[in-house]
């Protein structure tokens, strides 16, 4: 395997004059001399977040390929040459994508192994990584998009991988055979389930997590 892996509502007129206010002292305002839509500088507060977030939701409807640093900026109203601030170029900006994607997923594999639970767990954990965030699940293995020598996209991928690979040591020691196998196939069931799943061409039902588990122990029973 090369690598794996609350808002608070107000108002809308209340929500408007604070909007206006912070803009009124950050010294710029809200429509541009021509009468068209302002453009936010590159600065602004949670510009960074916004672009990934954007990003992200238009690789799980479009993919990766359909993202473009101009349309990212249009849509957030800032300047054309705001998001290469953040992220150099489109490659910068999906490899932080990713590299966001493998951290958590990683997180959640690592939480799964830690509580003392089976391959499945993790399998379950993998499986609910990618439905809950389907645009991340699609940019990171387009390695070909990515920048293979970013720290953090690295160091992300290792730690998947190391909690995986932690887990099948586990299943071994315990059920016999050996942990390379069990980790391929643990994670060739996971992640097939999981692109299955955000294609749109199974229905787990309302129970996500005893889809995954069902699925796992037929292939159990099987072996």
């Amino acid at each position: 395997m090369t690598g794996i892996d609350g808002s608070c509502e107000e108002g809308g007129h209340q929500l408007s004059c604070r909007r206006q206010d912070r803009r009124r002292k950050a010294n710029f305002s809200t429509t541009r001399s021509d009468g068209g839509p302002e453009e936010r500088p590159y600065h602004h507060g949670g510009l960074r977040r916004e672009l990934l977030d954007s990003a992200a939701a238009i690789a799980a409807a479009e993919g990766p390929s359909a993202i473009t640093l101009r349309d990212l900026a249009r849509r957030a109203g800032v300047s054309h040459a705001a998001p290469a601030h953040h992220f150099g170029d489109k490659r910068g900006l999906l490899t932080a994508l990713a590299a966001e994607g493998f951290q958590d997923l990683a997180a959640g594999l690592v939480e799964a192994h830690d509580r003392g639970g089976r391959i499945v767990d993790q399998g379950v954990a993998y499986v609910g990584f990618a439905v809950a965030h389907p645009g991340h699940f699609a940019v990171m293995w387009r390695f070909d998009l990515l920048d293979g020598d970013d720290e953090g996209l690295r160091e992300g991928a290792d730690a998947a991988r190391a909690a995986l690979d932690a887990g099948a040591a586990r299943h071994a020691a315990e059920c016999g055979g050996d942990p390379r196998v069990v980790a391929t196939a643990a994670w060739s069931f996971a992640h097939g389930l999981a692109t299955l799943l955000n294609a749109g061409l199974l229905d787990p039902g309302p129970d996500l997590a005893g889809f995954v588990r069902d699925a796992g122990r037929v292939l159990a029973q099987g072996a």
